[in-house]
């Protein structure tokens, strides 16, 4: 049975559209947010998902007008929602679902990623700008021990298992992540070299075992970012390479700070409307 929904919802200007979407990604906890856009208006309705009964007045006050919070029937409304969207190329990446199977094009890496009830179908910014960053990691350099933290469907983890054919550990806070990421994996030929683990942060016994990483993917969001900073450094090898994102273009800097101190410099960073990816490069000792 699936678990019950609620959805938020509220309609605003196609110019407003990207400020209310990240609103509702940085200051809740949804499953999804999406959008519904009126082709011959200027309206869009942004309609954000939960699995437990969001706070109105808090995403009224975020939002800056007034949103609708409802029960929806039982059934699968994230897959549902998700399961026409067109698939995306990103970088040397194909994602695509179960109904665009067998259209990857020549020169591409293709993963298929069902929607579902764990984030990342490669449709969102932060998802394929890591993608893109990762594909431009490889022109230059083999990763052999990868982290993804905060792994969501596994989409990085297996991207990276595909680029480099090394095993790649992949964790997550929520379990049905983790059973969501070994199922993609599997899915992608890459079950055995995806680990996936339930963990919060990399203090966990399985991860600090691997450390340290040359490779460290964290697609989460801003305020996780900042608190596992030191975590995150702690792990990374010297000349070992970060990308970070989940973040929005004004957080750039703040989440940079927190990683400075531990001797991580900045790289690069790579955009797309509001939302930014971060790379950063652990500096070698005695430097």
């Amino acid at each position: 049975m699936t678990p019950p929904l609620w959805k938020a919802s509220v309609v605003v200007g196609k110019d407003e559209t990207a400020d209310i979407c990240a609103a509702f990604e940085l200051g809740s906890s949804p499953q999804a947010v999406l959008t519904l856009e009126e082709p011959f208006a200027n309206n869009v309705t942004v309609e954000a998902l939960y699995t437990e009964m969001p706070d109105g007045e808090l995403l009224s006050k975020l939002a800056g007008r007034a949103v609708q919070v409802a029960e929806l029937p039982d059934q699968d409304w994230i897959k549902h929602s998700q399961e026409g969207l067109p698939p995306v190329r990103a970088g040397r990446f194909f994602v695509y679902g179960a109904h665009d199977k067998g259209r990857a094009p020549a020169g591409f890496i293709p993963m298929r990623i069902e929607a579902g009830m764990a984030f990342g179908t490669g449709h969102h910014e932060t998802t394929a700008l890591c993608l893109t960053v990762l594909s431009d990691l490889a022109k230059k350099r083999r990763y052999g021990n990868v982290a993804d933290i905060g792994t969501g469907t596994g989409l990085l983890a297996i991207g990276a298992a595909k680029l480099w054919k090394r095993r790649v550990i992949a964790s997550d806070i929520d379990a049905v992540a983790i059973e969501v990421t070994r199922e993609n994996a599997a899915i992608n030929g890459a079950g055995p070299l995806v680990r996936a683990i339930t963990a919060d942060g990399l203090v966990n016994p399985a991860l600090a075992a691997r450390a340290p990483y040359d490779l460290i993917l964290a697609n989460i969001l801003a305020g996780p970012l900042t608190r596992l900073a030191p975590q995150i450094a702690h792990a990374l090898a010297p000349r070992g390479h970060l990308v970070l994102s989940g973040l929005l273009r004004w957080q750039e800097n703040l989440v940079a700070s927190f990683y400075r101190p531990h001797g991580l410099a900045l790289r690069r960073i790579a955009r797309d409307g509001p939302w930014s990816a971060l790379l950063l490069e652990r500096r070698a000792r005695g430097r």
